[in-house]
C-alpha cells in the first residue's frame, strides 16, 4: 500500500524558519484534525463537537487541553507508573493560552459541547511548542464543519538585541527583553500575555503590531488550507435557541429603568449591590404564574442578565461613572501593612477596595529548588509563586479539591511580573517562595498579589531592584454609537460585563508583564494606546501608596531567617569535603548544626553553608578551609594523634590529611617504644612538616625539630 499523504500548506516566517500545516492524514474520525510542524517539533490538534445541544444549555461547554508526550522527546515520564498523568502547570498554562484565544470566536448561538485536544508528538531541541498550539487548534476548527468565527493564530514575538523575532528558539530567547505570546485574527488582536524587562508602553505596542503581521499570514494560510477541504465548506447547523421576543420586550419595559436606577445609586459594597439587583429579579418573578415560571423560567433568567448588562453598560457610558461611584480612571482606596506575620521570613497585606491579599515570602536553600521535569523543558527553578483563591474570599461555599487552572494562571502572571527585579547570582543565595492567599476578592486579585508580593519581598530583605505594582484595566464600548470608557482598577462586575480585561504590571520605569483578553472585535490601536497610558498612571499611583508602607528592602534579613554563606573550592576537593560515603560532610553537619549543600559548577565546587547561628557557619568555614588547605613544607601545625604503630604515630595536621611522625622524630632521646613518649591516641601534638612526597602525597613530620636538645621527656 502506498504512503498516504494529506493536504499541506507552508508558512514562511523568515530567517529560514517555516511552519507546515497538514490535514487529512492523521485522526480522520475527529471533526477536524491537523498536524503543525516547525523544525522537528510537531503538534497534533483535534476537535470534536456533539451533534446536538443539551436541553436547557445556556453556555458553551468548551474544553481545551494541551499535553506533552514524553516519547516526543525520546524520554520516559518520571514517577512510579511511568506514564503521562495529570497535566503539569506548564501544560495547563498553554491550555489556557489557547482557550482564551478560541473561546470568544464561537458564534453566540453555538452551545454544543466541544473538545479541543492538542498533543506534542515530536519535540525539537530548540523549538518551543507553546507558540504553535493556538495555530494548531484554530486550524483543526477551520478545516472542520464546526461553526467558528476564526481563524485565529498565536505567535511568540520576542525582541532580541533590539530586533523583533517571530517564534525564536529557546537559546535565542534567553537574551530577549520582550517575550510575548500574541493571538489575533486577520483584523484584530484578541489576546496578549508575556513578560518584559521594564519596557515602555510604546515598545509593547510595537511588539504587538509586529506579531499581528505574522498572525495575518498564518490566518490566511489556514483559510487556504480549508479551501481544499470539502468538509469545511458547509458548517453544521444547530436548532435555534429558544426565544420569545414579546417576553424580552415586556421585561425590558418593566426592568430596564429599575436596573439603571440601581446602577446609578453607586453602591460601593458588592454584596449590597448584588442584593439590590436580585430584589428586582425576585419582584419580577412574583408577577409570573407558576406555569409561566415553569415554561419560561430559563428564558426569564437569561433575558434578565442581558437587560442588566445593557443597563449597567449604558450607565457607565452615559454618566462616565462606575458602579461604585468612581471616575473611569480612579483607583480604589488602598491600605497595606508589612511584617504582619512574626514567624514568616517576610509578609505583607495589600488591600485595594474589596480585594485583599495576604502574602508570605519563605527563603530556602538549593534543596528547596523546584525540579522541572517536562517533556520539553527540564531544569530547576529557585523562584516560586503560588496563588490561592479560597471560596470564602467571595463569600461562597465551594468544594476545595486541587489547584484550579485559574489559580495556576494568576500565579504565573504574578511570578513573571516580579521575576525581572530579583537579584541574580551571589546577590541571591536563596530559593524564594511567595504564597498569596486571597482573603477578599472583587476584581484584580492577581494584581493585588503582585503588589503584596513586592512588599513581602522587601520585608524579607530580598534586594529587589525596584518595587513592582499591577493594575487591571477594563473597557466598555458601544460599537454602534462609538461611545467607550476605559476603566482603571476594575471590579469583578466590570470584568464580567466589560469588553476587555488588560492586566499590566511594572515599576516606575517600565512594564514587566501583561495579560490581555479582548471580548469584542475591532479594538482600535489608539484605544489600546489610551488604555496603556491610563494603566501607567494608575500603576504609578499604586506604587506611591505602597511606598508609604515600605519603599526599599530591609537592610538585613530577619533574625530567624537562615543565613547562607557560599564558598568556592577547587573541583578536586569536593570529594574530600564530602568524604567516603558522605562521612565527612555528615559529621560536619552533626557537629555544627548547619546544613551543607555542595554543587559542582564547571571547574569549581560551590558550597552553601546554611544556619541561623553564625558560630556554626564559622565552624564549618574553618573546617572546610582546613580540608582544602595545601600542606606547606616547614610549616608548624597543631595536630591530633589518630593512631599509634610500632614505628611511630599518624598525626592529622589538617582535616583529612595525616602524616607519619616516625619514632625517631618524636623527641631527641632514643625511644624503645612509641608509648614511652607519654602520648596517646587523641592527644594534641605540635609538629613541623619536614617533607612532602609529591608522587604519593605522604607527609613526613617531626616534633623534635621544634624542641631544644636538652628538652625533658614528656611523662
Amino acid at each position: 500500500m502506498s504512503k498516504q499523504t494529506g493536504i499541506q500548506k507552508t508558512i514562511d516566517l523568515g530567517d529560514g524558519k517555516t511552519i507546515t500545516l497538514e490535514t487529512g492524514k492523521l485522526a480522520k474520525q475527529a471533526d477536524g484534525s491537523v498536524v503543525v510542524r516547525m523544525g522537528d517539533t510537531m503538534l497534533l490538534a483535534t476537535v470534536v463537537a456533539r451533534s446536538e445541544v443539551k436541553e436547557g444549555q445556556s453556555f458553551l461547554p468548551l474544553s481545551v487541553d494541551y499535553q506533552e508526550k514524553y516519547a516526543a522527546a525520546g524520554r520516559f515520564p518520571g514517577g512510579f507508573f511511568k506514564r503521562e498523568a495529570r497535566p503539569s502547570e506548564h501544560e495547563i498554562l498553554i491550555s489556557r493560552l489557547v482557550d482564551r484565544a478560541l473561546r470568544p470566536m464561537f458564534p453566540d448561538f453555538y452551545q454544543a459541547e466541544t473538545q479541543v485536544l492538542i498533543s506534542l508528538i515530536s519535540a525539537g531541541k530548540d523549538t518551543l511548542p507553546d507558540a504553535l498550539a493556538g495555530l494548531a487548534a484554530s486550524t483543526a476548527l477551520t478545516v472542520s464543519d464546526i461553526p467558528f468565527n476564526g481563524p485565529i493564530s498565536e505567535v511568540r514575538i520576542a525582541r532580541i538585541d533590539g530586533r523583533f523575532s517571530v517564534n525564536p528558539g529557546m537559546k535565542e530567547l534567553e537574551a530577549a527583553d520582550i517575550d510575548l505570546i500574541v493571538a489575533g485574527t486577520l483584523d484584530n488582536i484578541v489576546m496578549v500575555e508575556g513578560e518584559m524587562r521594564e519596557v515602555s508602553e510604546a515598545e509593547l505596542l510595537e511588539a504587538i503590531k509586529e506579531a499581528h503581521v505574522a498572525i495575518k499570514v498564518q490566518c490566511q494560510t489556514q483559510l487556504d488550507l480549508a479551501g481544499e477541504v470539502q468538509k469545511s465548506k458547509t458548517k453544521r447547523e444547530y436548532p435555534p435557541q429558544a426565544a420569545d421576543e414579546d417576553l424580552l420586550a415586556e421585561m425590558n419595559k418593566a426592568l430596564y429603568s429599575k436596573l439603571y436606577d440601581v446602577a446609578s445609586q453607586c453602591i460601593n459594597d458588592k454584596h449590597e449591590r448584588r442584593e439590590a439587583f436580585d430584589s428586582i429579579y425576585a419582584e419580577y418573578q412574583e408577577t409570573l404564574t407558576e406555569e409561566e415560571l415553569e415554561e419560561k423560567g430559563e428564558l426569564v433568567k437569561t433575558y434578565f442578565g442581558e437587560i442588566q448588562k445593557k443597563a449597567i453598560r449604558n450607565f457607565v457610558l452615559d454618566k462616565k461613572k462606575r458602579l461604585d461611584g468612581r471616575k473611569p480612571d480612579e483607583i480604589r482606596d488602598i491600605w497595606s501593612e508589612v511584617d504582619y506575620l512574626p514567624a514568616a521570613h517576610g509578609s505583607a497585606i495589600f488591600t485595594r477596595g474589596e480585594t485583599q491579599s495576604l502574602t508570605t515570602v519563605t527563603l530556602g536553600t538549593k534543596l528547596d529548588e523546584q525540579t522541572i521535569d517536562g517533556a520539553v523543558i527540564e531544569g530547576k527553578s529557585k523562584f516560586l509563586l503560588h496563588y490561592n483563591f479560597p471560596p470564602f474570599s467571595t463569600g461562597e461555599v465551594k468544594m476545595m479539591r486541587f489547584t484550579s487552572r485559574r489559580e495556576i494562571g494568576h500565579g504565573n502572571l504574578a511570578m513573571r511580573a516580579l521575576k525581572p527585579l530579583l537579584p541574580n547570582g551571589n546577590d541571591n543565595p536563596y530559593t524564594i517562595r511567595i504564597v498569596s492567599d486571597i482573603l477578599e476578592s472583587n476584581g484584580s486579585s492577581s494584581m493585588a498579589t503582585v503588589c503584596a508580593g513586592s512588599m513581602a519581598l522587601m520585608d524579607a530583605g530580598v534586594k529587589i531592584s525596584k518595587p513592582v505594582s499591577g493594575i487591571a484595566m477594563g473597557m466598555i464600548a458601544d460599537t454602534e454609537t462609538g461611545k467607550y470608557a476605559v476603566l482603571s482598577d476594575i471590579l469583578g462586575d466590570e470584568d464580567h460585563l466589560g469588553d476587555m480585561d488588560f492586566k499590566v504590571t511594572g515599576t516606575a520605569d517600565g512594564i514587566t508583564a501583561c495579560q490581555m483578553d479582548i471580548k469584542i472585535e475591532g479594538l482600535r490601536h489608539e484605544l489600546l494606546e489610551e488604555a496603556l497610558d491610563q494603566a501607567r498612571k494608575g500603576r504609578i499611583h499604586i506604587l506611591k501608596e505602597m511606598e508609604k508602607t515600605i519603599s526599599s528592602p530591609r537592610e538585613d534579613y530577619k533574625p530567624h531567617v537562615p543565613r547562607i554563606i557560599k564558598m568556592t573550592v577547587p573541583k578536586e576537593f569536593i570529594g574530600a569535603i564530602i568524604g567516603p560515603g558522605g562521612k565527612v560532610v555528615q559529621e560536619l553537619q552533626k557537629e555544627s548544626g548547619a546544613t551543607i549543600v555542595i554543587e559542582e559548577v564547571g571547574d569549581y565546587g560551590v558550597v552553601d553553608i546554611v544556619s541561623e547561628d553564625k558560630a556554626s557557619i564559622d565552624y564549618v568555614v574553618d573546617r572546610i578551609k582546613g580540608i582544602i588547605a595545601v600542606p606547606e613544607i616547614g610549616q608548624v601545625y597543631q595536630g591530633k594523634i589518630k593512631s599509634i604503630v610500632p614505628f611511630g604515630m599518624f598525626v592529622e595536621i589538617l582535616p583529612g590529611k595525616e602524616g607519619l611522625l616516625h619514632i625517631s622524630e618524636i623527641e631527641w632521646r632514643r625511644l624503645e617504644k612509641v608509648e614511652d613518649s607519654g602520648f596517646s591516641v587523641g592527644d594534641d601534638i605540635e609538629v613541623k612538616l619536614l617533607d612532602l612526597d609529591k608522587k604519593t602525597g605522604k607527609l613526613k613530620l617531626s616534633r623534635k625539630a621544634l624542641l631544644p636538645r636538652d628538652h625533658k621527656p614528656r611523662h
